[in-house]
């Protein structure tokens, strides 16, 4: 069963954790690093995947995000918000489903952009913008249709103060790469 079909049965109300200590976090080890990096996935899954990386869009439109989604944007739930859902591949395989909550307050000025990102990755520009500020990492373990459980987690970033909701869920190839943070440029003395 393709991801997306599995994924959207799932209710992104599941219960979510915020954890203060990652160490905290009962995850075996190789998904506790994936979790709880706060640097940039995108960035991950390039060095992993040996510059083998794309974004593939399952689906955008205006629809009402989960109770949960709205509650932690602090929304009204009836609001409608930009939600983007996309695969994160690998080599060709998907290795991360993303879902991205935007309120409409949230794409004024420069984050119109925000609306019109396509195959880009998302990363890409939240990194990038010297304004952003991420909140702490909620964690949850979801249950796929296949009885199969996979780790996710989601966190509220800020753009020049406006918040958009990110949720990573962590698909099973994922375990299997190496979990390698990209190599940080060499500072200059």
């Amino acid at each position: 069963m393709p991801i997306k079909a599995a994924l959207s049965k799932i209710n992104f109300d599941a219960r979510w954790t915020t954890y203060r200590r990652p160490n905290s976090l009962q995850a075996p080890r190789q998904w506790r690093q994936w979790l709880c990096d706060r640097g940039s996935l995108t960035e991950h899954l390039i060095s992993a995947s040996n510059n083998r990386f794309r974004v593939e869009v399952q689906q955008q439109g205006w629809f009402l995000p989960s109770r949960s989604e709205a509650k932690i944007l602090a929304i009204n739930p009836r609001q409608v918000a930009l939600i983007r859902e996309v695969n994160l591949l690998g080599d060709n395989q998907a290795l991360v489903y993303a879902r991205t909550v935007t309120p409409a307050d949230t794409l004024t000025g420069e984050q119109k952009q925000l609306a019109m990102l396509g195959n880009r990755s998302l990363g890409s520009l939240l990194f990038s913008d010297q304004s952003m500020r991420r909140g702490k990492f909620q964690i949850s373990k979801l249950k796929l249709l296949s009885g199969e459980s996979v780790w996710a987690r989601r966190s509220v970033f800020y753009l020049s103060g406006k918040p958009l909701l990110v949720c990573e869920v962590f698909l099973p190839e994922l375990g299997q790469l190496c979990y390698q943070p990209p190599l940080l440029p060499k500072r200059r003395h």
